[in-house]
């Protein structure tokens, strides 16, 4: 059955004990680029590595190009009461936490289906 991981570390460490680590990388490689901000991550990248590549992405959106930043979220699914829970003050901890949601929600969709 899905659980939700409570972290980013809990998420990649369910994603790697699944052998699902790298259809994680390829789910969010496809989304981004459907979104058309590629970000062709390799699948050799360390999970460390994997998590800023992304968080990076998305303080660079969310500070330079907010409207595309949003449209990812659409593409993704992020749903929209969860980002509007958080607080936007610091968006270097925004960008954590978004990167976060973004993270969950790839995961979600790679778990699924694989186990239907």
């Amino acid at each position: 059955m899905y659980s939700p991981p409570a972290n980013i570390d809990s998420l990649i460490s369910q994603a790697e004990e699944e052998d699902l680590y790298f259809k994680l990388i390829e789910q969010v490689n496809k989304d981004f680029a459907l979104a058309n901000e590629p970000l062709d991550v390799p699948t050799s990248i360390f999970p460390f590595e994997f998590k800023n590549l992304v968080q990076e992405k998305i303080y660079k959106l969310i500070q330079y190009k907010f409207a595309e930043y949003l449209n990812l979220l659409y593409i993704i699914d992020v749903p929209e009461e969860q980002i509007k829970k958080l607080d936007g003050s610091d968006l270097v901890e925004l960008s954590e936490q978004v990167t976060f949601l973004v993270l969950k929600r790839e995961w979600q969709k790679v778990w699924f289906r694989n186990k239907y």
